[in-house]
């Protein structure tokens, strides 16, 4: 690890306005992202006795080579900034927070034509309006049951509403009328739109409208003598209001607003968070986050970015409760603000009503950390160890903190795929996972070691040239463009935005194989000059650990966490391969007659497709009806009917075995 002294900045180098700082390791990957109201002292504390820094913080003041910051006129663009860099490079060194585990949540997606409600968990989507999360799916179904009764928006799959418009009739919902059937045309999309945007309100709190408007409907039928709908809609007021039992008031109607609290330890801190929308309860969510030297009120900021501040955030309410203000709370309030498009009243509950729900909040936290705990005990000092067998075995001169694995998949030597995964500090690291088309030879052909040499080859050689540019940039020089090595799938090209990501070596590669893979992989590794990266492999029938021009191989304990951490690279390795060559392989067997035509791409093969059902019938169509497609053209339409023509007697051949493919029916 480098000495701190070796890049500290001089002394008044650093200018005392307020900026936000990047640490880099010596492969000058950023490794933390940090804010100040004044550069100077921030950055000074960092430099000063390292053994009086947090371990975690001391620890990456070693791993960083550089320090560089970027001066901002005011507080919020700095918060602004900080954000917009943790979310690019994802540094190591700053908070993560994960979910204890996946939420569902009551979604409706009006981004559609015809939107839908539905269950959903996940990453957000853009378009789709989300309410929860819920403790359980059950609990979404049911009250997405009840509400139904008053708003019939449609919940079925998109495969189900295209049959239905198909056949002209609605599935079963439609019929009890607790959808509005727009499959059928019973109303049109404008008037579904409306059911399912009063739904929206009515779940984001705004319930007294539809109670009022439903019961003075009520009084009005039963004025005219109509008591059939009257006591249609008392049902319906009643199917409102078991929806609303389910949500707990614990607030005055009109509060709007999110409950934060913290339960922390030396190493961990644990989140939860209330959602209050009408006053109700409308969902919780807890995450667990690694502590590191920050402050309890940097760790709020830091939160509160997190939660708002991405693209699929939670939508910003009018007061946001937390445990302690931030330092600098006006700034990060402005900001809130500037989401919402109106003020944020972001503080400390002090008495009352919502001091006693902060209070329950904060005990759901400590219950939250306990648990959690619980289930980790071991985990940190169980990665630990298997790190540290690793080394040890390897005789590593440093615990292999960043580990990449590769393996081949193919079927008989066709479609041929390689894929990487990354482990760092003993945890997978999909975000930087990647796959690889195997070209093979001038011939084609390729087998396991030269597909392996291939892979390592075209990865390391892309890190070398990523180096080289992340290096000429530094320097001023302009890259030429050129994309290089761009055949492998997830590769990011030269000249984008997105940071290089081979540019950062492993300590140790890892091959699925034994001795002939390892060889491959030493010598591909030299012909990239990494020669100072560790390469291993594992064999599957003995579970033996291979090591370059060895005669022997190594072997680990059974119970070695080490062997564990390995056994765990190789299968995720090899299951990134396989789902990837079942892709490609999938792709093949569904070639039709139709590639391979000048001028015919992707999307226009779709249209034709959707307009005629089948590559039967668009042999059999005319020019002139080939020609009323969108996209094709009278030129491009006499080519297809005239290679269509040529070929009409030759039947499609799957590429992946060379059997005949039955195109009758092809969707």
């Amino acid at each position: 690890m480098a000495d701190p002294s070796t890049y500290r900045p001089r002394p008044g180098e650093i200018p005392t306005e307020p900026g936000v700082y990047r640490f880099r390791d010596r492969d000058g990957r950023v490794i933390y992202v940090g804010k100040a109201k004044s550069l100077r002292p921030r950055l000074s504390s960092y430099f000063q006795d390292v053994s009086a820094l947090h371990h975690r913080t001391a620890t990456m003041v070693r791993t960083g080579a550089s320090v560089e910051w970027t001066v901002v006129s005011t507080e919020v663009e700095a918060l602004q900034l900080e954000y917009a860099w943790i979310k690019e490079f994802d540094p190591r060194f700053n908070v993560r927070y994960r979910d204890d585990k996946s939420y569902p949540y009551l979604a409706v997606t009006l981004g559609e034509e015809y939107p839908r409600a539905q269950v959903l968990r996940g990453a957000k989507r853009k378009g789709t309006r989300y309410f929860g999360p819920y403790a359980h799916a059950w609990a979404i179904r049911e009250t997405l049951d009840l509400a139904l009764r008053v708003f019939p928006v449609r919940t079925c799959s998109s495969g189900v509403f295209k049959r239905a418009a198909q056949v002209g009739r609605p599935c079963l919902l439609g019929y009890i009328d607790k959808c509005s059937a727009p499959c059928v045309g019973r109303v049109d999309a404008q008037r579904h739109r409306e059911i399912a945007e009063d739904f929206c309100d009515f779940m984001a709190g705004d319930t007294g409208r539809f109670v009022t408007r439903l019961t003075r409907e009520m009084k009005d039928a039963a004025a005219e003598l109509d008591f059939e709908r009257a006591a249609r809609l008392r049902d319906d007021i009643g199917a409102l209001e078991r929806v609303l039992e389910k949500s707990a008031v614990v607030l005055p109607d009109a509060t709007d607003a999110d409950v934060f609290a913290l339960a922390e330890d030396e190493l961990e801190v644990a989140v939860q968070l209330f959602h209050v929308r009408g006053g109700r309860v409308r969902g919780q969510r807890g995450w667990v986050a690694e502590r590191d030297a920050e402050s309890t009120p940097e760790v709020v900021e830091h939160l509160l970015q997190r939660v708002y501040g991405s693209e699929a955030g939670e939508a910003v309410p009018r007061e946001v409760l937390v445990p302690v203000l931030p330092d600098d709370a006006p700034a990060l309030a402005d900001w809130l603000s500037e989401l919402r498009g109106s003020r944020v009243d972001l503080r400390v509950p002090q008495r009352g009503d919502k001091r006693t729900l902060m209070e329950t909040v904060a005990r759901n936290a400590t219950q939250s950390l306990a648990r959690h705990k619980v289930a980790r005990a071991g985990d940190l000092t169980t990665r630990s160890q298997a790190l540290q067998q690793i080394q040890d075995a390897l005789g590593l001169d440093e615990a292999p903190l960043r580990i990449e694995c590769f393996d081949i998949s193919h079927v008989q030597g066709t479609q041929v795929v390689g894929s990487m995964v990354v482990f760092e500090d003993g945890l997978p690291r999909k975000s930087e996972y990647r796959r690889f088309i195997v070209r093979g030879d001038e011939t084609g052909a390729t087998d396991d070691t030269a597909a392996m040499h291939e892979v390592l080859t075209r990865r390391f050689r892309r890190g070398r040239r990523e180096d080289d540019e992340a290096a000429a940039a530094a320097d001023g020089i302009q890259d030429d463009g050129n994309p290089g090595d761009t055949g492998n799938q997830g590769d990011t090209g030269a000249g984008t935005s997105r940071p290089a990501r081979f540019a950062y070596r492993p300590n140790l590669v890892v091959v699925d194989g034994g001795l002939p893979q390892v060889n491959a992989a030493a010598r591909a590794l030299a012909d990239a000059g990494a020669q100072d990266v560790a390469v291993v492999g594992l064999a599957k029938r003995l579970e033996e650990v291979w090591l370059p021009g060895e005669d022997h191989p190594l072997v680990l304990a059974r119970s070695s966490e080490g062997l564990y951490l390995l056994q765990r690279l190789r299968d995720e390795a090899h299951r990134f391969a396989v789902t990837f060559h079942r892709q490609r392989r999938s792709k093949a067997m569904t070639a039709s007659r139709l590639d391979g035509i000048p001028g015919l791409g992707e999307k226009r093969r779709k249209a034709l497709l959707k307009a005629f059902g089948s590559v039967k019938r668009i042999a059999a169509a005319s020019v002139d009806e080939l020609a009323e497609v969108p996209g094709i053209g009278p030129a491009l339409a006499a080519v297809i009917a005239a290679q269509l023509a040529s070929a009409d007697t030759m039947p499609a051949v799957n590429l992946a075995t060379g059997e005949v493919v039955d195109e009758g029916n092809e969707p």
